[in-house]
């Protein structure tokens, strides 16, 4: 079974263009085609202790359902990831990365029904400073360790900006060294901070980073679209 599986930091809604459009974030998430996408940075009406699901975007979509690790912000906003799926959700959680005084961060994980081999998705959003990435993927890699059982595909803004830097020499004695395209900043990309790493690494068989004239003024990145197989 092959499945479609996506990255996607939508900036808040905010494009490069200073606009915030939800419905153009939309019209993108549904030219991925995918089964799975992962958001970083989505804006949550209401609260943080009372946000269940990302509203706006899923107002825009048909067929997906959500699940939400919102943050609140040192500004008092609601922010985080969200992961949004075609298919059964099994179970949820959610594990904390924040570090020190910096700003809160999270990693957010969902099983999925496939019909086939279990699948996990683990979706995140890393911190700016080296330190903090340090300390969030040794946080990750200690709670991904000892499943062969399931495929496991890690996905997100990894901020990491340095290729040879520890966090993902880390990551990628895990899940094999996986490929990298350039995502950032959307409108002339030159960094590849958008990742997905699988697990057994033989279950990827395709990356790309998505072009196409409007996701280029939807976000300040391009999302990523991964072919997995399970």
């Amino acid at each position: 079974m092959k499945l479609r599986i996506a990255s996607y930091n939508v900036h808040g809604f905010v494009g490069t263009d200073g606009k915030r459009d939800v419905a153009r974030i939309a019209s993108v998430l549904r030219s991925l085609d995918a089964d799975v996408i992962a958001l970083q940075e989505v804006t949550f009406e209401g609260s943080a202790e009372k946000a269940s699901e990302p509203v706006e975007i899923l107002a825009q979509l048909s067929g997906f359902s959500s699940v939400c690790a919102p943050i609140q912000r040192h500004d008092g906003l609601p922010f985080g990831n969200a992961i949004l799926t075609k298919l059964p959700m099994t179970g949820t959680r959610r594990i904390c990365l924040s570090y020190q005084h910096r700003e809160p961060r999270t990693a957010l994980e969902v099983s999925v029904d496939t019909g086939a081999r279990p699948l996990r998705v683990v979706a995140t959003h890393l911190g700016l400073w080296p330190a903090e990435r340090r300390y969030q993927v040794r946080r990750i890699l200690e709670h991904v360790a000892g499943d062969e059982h399931s495929v496991t595909v890690l996905l997100g803004d990894f901020n990491e900006w340095f290729l040879v830097g520890r966090p993902l020499r880390w990551l990628h004695a895990r899940f094999g060294r996986g490929p990298a395209v350039r995502t950032y900043p959307s409108r002339f990309p030159l960094f590849a901070l958008d990742r997905i790493w699988v697990h057994p690494r033989r279950a990827l068989s395709r990356f790309d980073a998505h072009f196409s004239p409007e996701c280029r003024y939807a976000s300040d990145h391009l999302p990523v679209v991964a072919q997995v197989t399970v």
